[in-house]
């Protein structure tokens, strides 16, 4: 399974879903879904824009884990 650790980077870079979602220029609702772990895809553009505003690594947004 993979988890979304969207909400982690947004504390640690002290940013909000509402101000994350206009810099990327995406909808907060869809934001939301993604960040609740709810998303079935994402595109490499959002996740390079997402990236890019929080100045992070995918690997720090996306992680696998295994289901026990």
């Amino acid at each position: 399974m993979i988890r979304v650790n969207l909400d982690v980077m947004l504390i640690k870079r002290n940013i909000g879903v509402t101000e994350l979602a206009k810099k990327i220029g995406i909808t907060q609702a869809n934001l939301s879904i993604l960040k609740n772990g709810n998303a079935k895809a994402v595109r490499f553009s959002t996740l390079e824009k997402i990236c890019q505003t929080l100045n992070c690594q995918p690997g720090d947004i996306l992680e696998f884990v295994t289901d026990k």
